[in-house]
């Protein structure tokens, strides 16, 4: 196939990459820079891969035959929404009408990268496709939140209206080779603190709870979601729920850290419990995640002791 990848040179959208093109498939990766890397897809530049430097949230064209288009560009760590507002509010509602309207164009299959945000502060655990959600549309998360419970809507409405070929995917806490050390995301805050000797920060008491999958598991949940017809939002992410407190427990072990940890204060509207209900996805998908918590940090560890 000839694949669009919008925020490819990112965490999850590079990976998602290579999988892309070792399996034969034309990629063209379009990324405006701001949280991805050139340095992320250097390694596929002659191989079958094209790289545009452009903001979805403007006008999407791609030359010649596409079939499918996947819309993965959006900040996606607290810290990168909370000090991008308004672009990550543009580039769930603009970046999906446009790159809607790109598939549209061409015929293509569309596939929505969204997240387990859509579930606010859950009410409901674990939590299933079929849970609405309990989100604060006002606080400080709702720029991202609410940018992609919209991305969802429109999704369904190009389906529905234009029977367009669509896919929605909710992802929970993806992690692996490649996280930025300043995005601010739980896995790589401790990594980055765990491996300096400084204090791992937990917010609040520690006890909430997060669901970490690793990230060449996401993509292969990714894939097979692609090659099926489930029009559905589907979740692809690992049941195994850890503690906060937990997770720094087990980075400290892994590092040989002599860290400490210290609490601060919990953010306005974090959730206290995230875990994926995967039935549809074993059921429709035969999919579920292989790699185990310990597993997946090593490699993550590795790489950061690199950087």
């Amino acid at each position: 196939m000839r694949v669009v990848v919008t925020g490819g040179a990112g965490f999850l959208g590079s990976h998602l990459c290579d999988a892309l093109v070792a399996r034969g498939d034309d990629v063209v990766c379009i990324d405006n820079l701001v949280t991805g890397s050139h340095d992320n897809v250097a390694h596929l530049f002659g191989h079958r891969f094209t790289f545009v430097e452009h903001d979805v949230s403007n006008h999407v064209w791609v030359p010649g035959e596409v079939d499918a288009v996947l819309h993965f560009a959006s900040p996606a760590s607290p810290r990168d929404y909370l000090e991008m507002p308004i672009q990550t509010l543009k580039v769930g509602s603009l970046g999906t009408h446009n790159t809607l309207g790109l598939a549209k164009a061409k015929g293509a299959t569309f596939m929505l990268a969204s997240t387990s945000e859509v579930y606010g502060d859950p009410q409901v655990h674990p939590q299933p496709e079929s849970y609405w959600g309990h989100v604060n549309p006002v606080g400080p998360r709702g720029v991202y939140d609410e940018a992609k419970r919209f991305a969802e809507a429109m999704t369904m409405a190009y389906h529905r209206y234009h029977g367009l070929d669509t896919r929605i995917v909710r992802f929970f806490n993806t992690y692996g080779p490649r996280m930025r050390p300043g995005d601010g995301r739980v896995v790589s805050n401790f990594i980055v603190q765990a491996l300096a000797g400084d204090p791992i920060t937990v917010y609040g008491d520690g006890n909430q709870t997060r669901s970490f999958g690793y990230v060449d598991d996401t993509v292969r949940g990714v894939l097979a979601l692609l090659d099926s017809s489930e029009h559905d939002p589907l979740n692809i992410g690992n049941p195994g729920e850890f503690t906060v407190r937990e997770l720094a427990e087990i980075v400290i072990e892994l590092t040989g850290s002599t860290s400490s940890i210290v609490c601060e204060p919990l953010p306005v509207d974090d959730p206290t419990q995230r875990q994926p209900d995967i039935t549809r996805a074993r059921e429709l998908l035969g999919w579920e995640p292989e790699v185990a918590l310990r597993d997946g940090l090593v490699s993550t560890i590795e790489h950061f002791r690199h950087l």
